[in-house]
């Protein structure tokens, strides 16, 4: 049961109606009921959820106007012909599917609720092009609807062509009998406007007289054959298009169900689009299904945005009962309306006027007693009338019920009215309702402070500006600001004084006791809040600074990297310099020693200079040893010898080490191979992941040392050898 009038729910219904283009849209959205069932709940969300995604990824959906048509629907199922205007209505239908499926296809998003509606959409451009080359307007047939129709008409313009010119001719030669120079046109046949005095000068058939009298239409006997001729091709043109509409209603006789089909998904897809286009401009978002009540910044959807106040209002956690309190204006009963009509709105599908993560129960029943009209009918009191309404509810109310109650226990005496407003607020708790009331009682207030399951909560009031701020504070019974506000206004301190001393001191010093621990509690929140800004700063600077050391660390590897780079292209140079000295020590005689000794300094002192700027172990590469021979010639020569060479190994192992330092072993290894004039070695690198075997193939393919290389065959070491062919 859910008391939708009392909570404007009808409102929503026809908010929602206003953004539908279809009919059956429109009655689906004034029809809406909430459901009391989690799973179509849930399902019902997920429909508006996807279609405002779809919406933000591909715009509107294509559903332009569709009237009821559910005459024709009955016509076709009849094998019944439709008239022009019901072929373009369903030719309507068909388009819109067709459009929708093309909306909807290759979208780039999950959509699994909408996509059990469009799948079963039904198009048939066929049929669809016929119809729409066939019928230009409702009262419209095309000339090429079929060539008769075309013949027809050509004849009929020849004919209407030959009377305009007649009836021109007649209308000049008598210009003083016509009223007007204008040919029209009277039962199906052309006629010419003539001055009443001068019917008689002309010969012909009087067809119509003007309002005034003073004109008669004649249709000159001259013209007279023309007009049949004309007349007999209408006829004739008529039922051919009589045969046109019959033809072209046949094509849809078998495709009817399918229509049909489709006017209802295109209805409700009308529908879903519209509760998306309500929740864009309620500015509202999806409530989450739980098992309490938690509105964060809370607005009632009725109330315009520019004045509406938004609350945050929970209950159904550590508490089960919400009392409010405080002025008659300052927004009580509209908390209570809010609360009502959002759990409503959540119930049908809608999204909710709300902050994010808002969450909403799931109830069989929503009761509302708001308001104080009284029964006439009855002749009730306003305290009858609510007792009434809270009869009803007591006989139903259970633990999936919500209960909002105005004023409870008002209208009657009250001492009596406050008991009996307890009773009942226990009552509803001890059945597991949730319940959010409103009352002006201190014996209620002071009972919610006792007692677990029950909280206060209150309508906040400036007393300085003397007026309601509609902010509503949970956890603080409103305080009573009659003396308050009397003082403001200019009563006599004496009289509020002895008001003041009259009044219970237990009521007053509760009141104020709360009220600071209120005002404590929000000083406690304000800190919490400034500390949650100071963390988040502070997390941010330490994000940021753990970006900048990832930089520089980032930046290091880089230089380094650039350095032994540069470091290969070094050694390589010292090398090649190396190498040429060598061959031009091959080619000195005994007389040229003193060259060779400086050309043996100039390298050591090179070499050295390289590996104290580069930081790396670059072994000696030459060892230049000028030695006189005891040759008859008496020629001295110089013999290079290379320690490393003197017992080079056919292989090198480079397995465990890195790209890096492996290219620089496996260089220096090659040279040494090739001054020892070894023409074949092997490359021991390993299998693992495969990306040291990569690393030296594209050293080898640059090296200037290497003729050839290849894979290891089998036996010979498989994919964890290269064999390399020395130049």
């Amino acid at each position: 049961m859910f008391n939708l009038d009392k909570l404007e729910f009808n409102n929503i219904r026809e908010k929602l109606a206003s953004y539908t283009n279809t009919f059956e849209g429109k009655n689906l959205a004034l029809n809406l009921e909430p459901s009391s069932k989690s799973m179509e709940v849930a399902s019902w969300l997920n429909e508006t959820d996807e279609c405002m995604q779809t919406r933000n990824v591909k715009g509107e959906l294509p559903i332009s106007q569709i009237n009821d048509v559910s005459f024709l629907i009955k016509s076709l199922k009849s094998n019944l012909s439709l008239t022009a205007k019901g072929l373009l209505e369903i030719n309507n239908v068909l388009r819109i599917a067709r459009e929708l499926t093309q909306y909807f296809k290759d979208l780039e998003i999950s959509i699994p609720t909408l996509e059990d509606y469009y799948s079963m959409l039904y198009s048939n451009k066929d049929v669809e092009k016929k119809i729409s080359l066939c019928i230009l307007s409702e009262d419209r047939i095309a000339d090429n609807a079929s060539s008769k129709l075309f013949s027809i008409r050509k004849s009929k313009k020849i004919l209407e062509s030959d009377i305009k010119i007649k009836l021109n001719q007649i209308m000049h030669l008598n210009s003083k009998y016509i009223m007007d120079n204008v040919i029209t046109i009277r039962d199906g046949r052309y006629v010419i406007p003539v001055k009443d005095e001068y019917k008689g000068y002309l010969k012909g058939l009087i067809h119509d007289t003007s309002a005034s009298g003073s004109t008669v239409y004649m249709e000159p006997f001259v013209v007279f054959e023309i007009n049949n001729k004309i007349n007999n091709l209408t006829l004739v043109e008529n039922k051919e298009i009589e045969r046109i509409l019959n033809a072209l209603s046949k094509l849809l006789f078998p495709i009817v169900s399918s229509i049909e089909k489709d006017v209802e998904i295109i209805a409700k897809l009308d529908f879903i689009n519209a509760k998306a286009k309500l929740a864009t401009e309620m500015d509202a978002n999806k409530p989450i299904i739980s098992k309490e009540i938690n509105l964060i910044k809370a607005r009632h959807p009725l109330i315009s945005k520019a004045q509406v106040v938004p609350i945050d209002i929970y209950v159904g956690k550590d508490f089960t009962t919400l009392v409010i309190t405080g002025p008659n204006t300052g927004g009580k009963t509209v908390s209570l309306k809010t609360v009502g009509l959002l759990c409503l709105m959540a119930q049908s599908g809608l999204f909710i006027p709300a902050g994010e993560n808002s969450t909403v129960k799931i109830f069989e029943n929503i009761f509302a007693d708001i308001g104080d009209e009284q029964s006439i009918e009855q002749s009730l009191s306003t305290f009858s009338s609510h007792i009434t309404n809270i009869v009803k509810i007591v006989d139903i109310v259970n633990d999936k019920s919500l209960v909002l109650v105005d004023e409870l226990g008002s209208g009657t005496d009250p001492l009596e009215g406050a008991n009996l407003a307890i009773s009942l607020l226990e009552y509803f708790h001890n059945q597991g309702a949730l319940t959010v009331a409103t009352t002006h009682y201190q014996e209620i207030k002071n009972y919610c402070i006792t007692h677990e399951g029950f909280e206060n909560a209150s309508a906040e009031f400036d007393i300085e500006k003397l007026e309601p701020t509609y902010h509503l504070l949970i956890g603080i019974p409103g305080k009573s600001n009659a003396f308050a506000i009397s003082k403001r206004l200019g009563l006599k301190q004496s009289i509020l004084n002895r008001a003041n001393s009259l009044m219970e001191k237990p009521d007053t010093d509760i009141e104020t006791l709360m009220k600071e621990i209120y005002d404590d509690r929000i000083s406690i929140e304000n800190l919490k809040k400034e500390e949650e800004k100071n963390l988040n700063q502070i997390t941010l600077l330490r994000k940021s600074l753990e970006n900048q050391v990832s930089d520089r660390l980032a930046r290091e590897e880089e230089k380094v990297e650039k350095a032994k780079k540069e470091a290969r292209e070094i050694l390589q140079d010292a090398k090649d310099e190396a190498n040429r000295v060598i061959r031009e020590l091959s080619g000195l005689g005994s007389k040229d020693l003193k060259k060779a000794n400086e050309l043996r300094n100039k390298l050591n002192s090179d070499l050295k200079e390289t590996e104290s700027s580069n930081g790396l172990d670059l072994s000696v590469l030459l060892k230049l040893n000028n030695q006189e021979t005891n040759k008859p010639s008496g020629k001295a020569n110089v013999h290079i010898e290379n320690t490393a060479s003197m017992s080079i190994s056919s292989e090198i192992n480079l397995i465990g080490e890195n790209v890096d330092t492996a290219i620089m072993s496996l260089d220096k290894y090659l040279d040494n191979c090739t001054m020892a004039h070894l023409k074949q070695v092997r490359v021991i690198h390993g299998k693992g992941t495969g990306k040291l075997r990569e690393g030296i193939h594209n050293y080898l393919k640059k090296s200037k040392y290497v003729s050839s290389y290849r894979i290891a065959g089998y036996g010979e070491g498989d994919y964890g050898v290269t064999i390399v062919e020395l130049k």
